[in-house]
């Protein structure tokens, strides 16, 4: 218990280090026995009718039964039933939306082909201006078909989809225990960060609302999928249940 106590402290003076006018002004710890639906929404289905597959051929069907918390930990679990894939997804659109600062999740990732668990964010203005104009902030991505990889991605309309901006980043032991996934975000750049290692920046020239949508406030999602264009279209079923653990989300300003 007092290693985790101290864990946590310095994960958040690392975080007030490198900016120390920055203040914690949101935090979600998952206390309780069931998500505030004061701050999250849960976004249910196989996107259809709208939005088949999410956008992304992704196989799963959300559903408001394929998480629990337990510990003070999120713990979304996908699931192969007898004709579908089910798991969860959760954002807090109109509810808790931020403009620049570090916005942090520990975490700790499911593993198997198939799996693409995420941490993400996108702009409050998506029902006006549509995807890709309203940006998208991939904190965190990772997907079992490519184990010890962790992706790091911004989607804009100047680049998007297997044209983002982004990195793949190798770190051999990542599906080991938990790791903080950040970004530190300012009306200039995104630096992104996995455990305090600067691993992806983004600070596009020419700047303008094509290529830096970023001046405006976005909304948080997380969620695993299942399959899908960037999860792979093989998925291993043996390796189900798997879970997602998420033990926070920061935000500090």
């Amino acid at each position: 218990m007092k290693k985790i106590i101290l864990l946590a402290l310095l994960a958040a003076n690392l975080a007030t280090a490198q900016n120390p006018k920055r203040k914690l002004v949101w935090q979600e710890d998952f206390k309780g026995s069931k998500l505030d639906e004061s701050v999250w929404n849960y976004e249910l289905g196989n996107g259809c009718p709208n939005i088949c597959g999410w956008g992304n051929n992704e196989r799963q069907s959300y559903t408001k039964d394929n998480h629990l918390l337990q510990k003070g930990n999120l713990i979304i679990e996908a699931r192969k039933g007898a004709e579908k894939y089910t798991s969860t997804r959760i954002t807090t659109k109109g509810k808790k939306e931020f403009q620049y600062g570090r916005i942090e999740c520990r975490a700790k990732l499911p593993v198997g082909k198939g799996i693409w668990p995420a941490f993400w964010m996108l702009g409050a203005n998506i029902d006006a201006k549509g995807w890709p104009k309203c940006g998208e902030i991939d904190i965190l991505e990772y997907v079992g078909r490519d184990p010890h990889q962790v992706y790091t991605t911004l989607h804009t309309q100047d680049g998007h989809g297997d044209k983002g901006h982004g990195k793949k980043t190798g770190i051999p032991e990542i599906e080991q225990g938990f790791h903080v996934f950040a970004v530190d975000w300012s009306k200039d750049k995104m630096d992104f960060f996995v455990d305090e290692e600067l691993v992806f920046t983004y600070n596009p020239q020419p700047r303008n609302e094509d290529s830096w949508p970023y001046d405006q406030p976005f909304y948080i999602i997380v969620n695993m999928a299942v399959g899908g264009n960037f999860g792979g279209p093989g998925v291993d079923d043996a390796i189900f249940p798997q879970s997602f653990i998420v033990d926070y989300i920061k935000v500090y300003q």
